[in-house]
């Protein structure tokens, strides 16, 4: 074998290993783009959902002023909500917000003239839709981030994730039946 051979094989060497290394970091990066678009598929619903709730609490008040502890609870869950950072602490911050609502749904079920009022039924109709859309987006995300996780933990991946700094991902952990939309009965 001559020279010219011999380069043409180291050559094609290399662009094989170069391949590999590009090929296995772009993979990489697209799962966690992935990731952070279904994060942010997430967040919007919880924005959606975090603005419903000034306009559910203002309605119910209007029929059952005296229940301020539990207007409050729910403004205190909705401000948690609004400053959560990480994945975990949405998580936690969106179970503290269905606790609240429920609660809220409960002292509106005391109160007949308030569960015919079409400005609380719109609005709980919306929360409603919020609600499966939130668990929608957990599922979709919790998915793409499964595959991520497992890219990363995987060979190759392991290899270009401890070199380029990939990071575990987060699931998007809800308490048992907090997917679940509160029954309201109107």
């Amino acid at each position: 074998m001559n020279s010219k051979g011999i380069l043409i094989g180291i050559l094609a060497v290399i662009a094989v290993i170069v391949i590999f290394f590009v090929g296995g970091y772009n993979s990489l990066v697209s799962k966690q783009t992935a990731v952070e678009e279904q994060a942010a598929n997430i967040d919007t619903q919880l924005q959606r959902r975090a603005d419903l709730i000034p306009n559910l609490v203002k309605t119910v008040k209007s029929y059952a002023e005296h229940e301020s502890e539990v207007f409050s609870e729910v403004n205190e869950a909705r401000e948690k909500l609004m400053q959560a950072g990480t994945m975990a602490e949405k998580s936690e911050a969106n179970e503290e917000v269905t606790s609240a609502l429920n609660k809220l749904i409960a002292v509106a079920e005391s109160y007949p003239e308030l569960k015919s009022d079409t400005v609380y039924i719109d609005l709980m109709d919306e929360l409603a839709g919020t609600e499966n859309r939130i668990a929608h987006s957990r599922e979709n995300y919790n998915a793409v981030v499964a595959d991520y996780n497992k890219a990363i933990r995987m060979f190759p991946g392991m290899f270009f994730a401890g070199m380029f700094g990939f990071e575990k991902a987060d699931l998007f952990e809800a308490a048992a039946g907090a997917s679940e939309v509160p029954e309201v009965d109107l």
